[in-house]
């Protein structure tokens, strides 16, 4: 070491400095070098080596690590303080253990050191993100009960635990709680409330926040206006989220796909498909690389809007890519062709289709039962479930129902017949193949789902 050959030996506090700059720009192995050395030299480590260690572990994401890091401190007689308790907190919350992390807090206590706003923010934050959001309302309850000083952040914390738990209510309730406290509201409060809003689809309530949030002077992301102006889009208010998009292209975002997608949108709503055709161009030209939700969007407008030409030359010029495996355009222009009385049409690209899901055949169901062609749907329905496809129930409920409305009583249960033993079947062959049962369980189950059993009890066992 240079401190060597200038006659100065290094102490705790040079090493210490060693040992955070390894870990924060080399790694926690070269740290974990220098502790080494450290101790060759005969210098011990103290509770800030270890936090340092402890510090670097969880950046690196080696939870397990920091435990064992922990566990070497308790070993070598240092006493961990604040900061170690509160890391090793959230390397629990982390790992997915919230009993553990809780006794820690306890630990904390035990230890006679006195819980800061960091063990509170992240006790709250370990308990949202692990489901437990009751408690952390209590928490909350029990801290403003106390007395104690929170600040913005355990707001946020809170607000956003909510929020992606759904409730929606008790956010906006903390987010009024935050406005009467001395605190502001920050953008990021105001936006996360907003997305749960829009998730939620409380289009209204997410749209007071967006104005609320507007008055106040704040700016947007790109994901927060065009997630107002799908919003707009969603209600009818095609103007208003066309105005939306225009501010966020004049605030200077630089537009992205989802940006790009939701301009789309409107204007494929509003019948502005020159001004569509043109986006895409655009974005090919800036070089993005269109996504299938983006073709799925001109194709399903050109659809509605009855234009089945221009859809099919759409999918023909996109054919010879990526694009010819997008399920989500033809089945759009599937049912605009069936909704456009050409039905003939429609069963031949239903014909020419490679791959098909759940939605196509559904789609067809449906279609073919408002043509009352019953005989056929009834095949179709069949055809999907034997492929060991589902189907949507309603369409299910259709064909039946238009048998039997046809005066073809028999003939409607008679289907239904072969219905429930084509799901049986299906069932059959994917417990085979998920090797869990031998051939004499499968006979016992099929038996068994016959009679009407839907689960029966030796499925729980791999073996008898």
């Amino acid at each position: 070491m240079a401190f060597k050959g200038l006659g100065v030996l290094p102490d705790v506090v040079t090493y210490n400095a060693l040992v955070d700059a390894n870990c924060r720009f080399v790694g926690i192995d070269a740290a974990y070098a220098v502790v080494r050395r450290m101790q060759v030299a005969g210098i011990k480590p103290n509770v800030i080596t270890y936090n340092s260690l402890l510090a670097g572990a969880s950046r690196d994401f080696r939870l397990s690590l920091s435990l064992d890091i922990f566990e070497e401190m308790l070993e070598l007689g240092i006493s961990p303080d604040l900061w170690s308790f509160n890391t090793l907190m959230h390397c629990f919350f982390r790992l997915g253990k919230p009993d553990e992390a809780y006794r820690v807090f306890r630990d904390i206590i035990l230890n006679d050191l006195r819980p800061d706003k960091t063990s509170f923010n992240t006790l709250l934050n370990g308990l949202c993100r692990n489901g437990y959001t009751d408690n952390a309302l209590m928490l909350y309850r029990n801290l403003k009960r106390h007395g104690c000083e929170l600040e913005l952040i355990t707001y946020n914390i809170l607000i956003d635990g909510l929020c992606k738990a759904g409730r929606l209510k008790a956010a906006r309730w903390i987010l009024k709680e935050l406005g009467d406290s001395c605190y502001i509201p920050n953008a990021i409060t105001y936006t996360t409330v907003l997305k749960c809003c829009f998730r939620c689809r409380q289009f209204e309530e997410g749209l007071e926040v967006f104005w609320e949030m507007k008055s106040k002077g704040y700016t947007f992301d790109a994901f927060a206006y065009c997630t107002v102006a799908g919003a707009f889009a969603k209600k009818g208010r095609l103007k208003e989220a066309n105005d939306c998009m225009e501010v966020m292209l004049d605030s200077g975002i630089t537009p992205d796909i989802v940006s790009y997608n939701t301009l789309m949108n409107i204007y494929c709503k509003e019948g502005k498909f020159e001004a569509a055709s043109e986006l895409l161009n655009k974005m090919e030209n800036e070089g993005f690389e269109c996504d299938h939700y983006t073709h799925t969007i001109l194709v399903d407008g050109l659809c509605k809007a009855g234009n089945l030409e221009g859809a099919q030359r759409h999918l023909q010029i996109k054919s010879s890519t990526v694009f010819s495996t997008n399920l989500a355009a033809y089945n759009s222009l599937l049912d605009g062709m069936y909704k456009a009385g050409h039905a003939k049409h429609a069963m031949k690209l239903f014909k020419l289709m490679k791959i098909k899901d759940e939605f196509t055949y559904s789609s067809m169901v449906h279609n073919l039962c408002k043509e009352r062609k019953f005989r056929t749907a009834s095949r179709l329905l069949l055809s999907c479930l034997k492929n060991g496809m589902n189907i949507l129930k309603s369409a299910e409920r259709a064909v039946i129902r238009g048998v039997r409305d046809s005066g073809f009583r028999k003939d409607a249960r008679k289907l239904q017949t072969k219905i429930r033993m084509a799901k049986i079947l299906r069932n059959l062959i994917s417990t085979l193949d998920s090797g869990n049962l031998t051939w004499m369980q499968l006979i016992d189950f099929g038996m068994l789902q016959c009679k009407g059993f839907q689960n029966p009890p030796f499925l729980i066992k791999k073996n008898y």
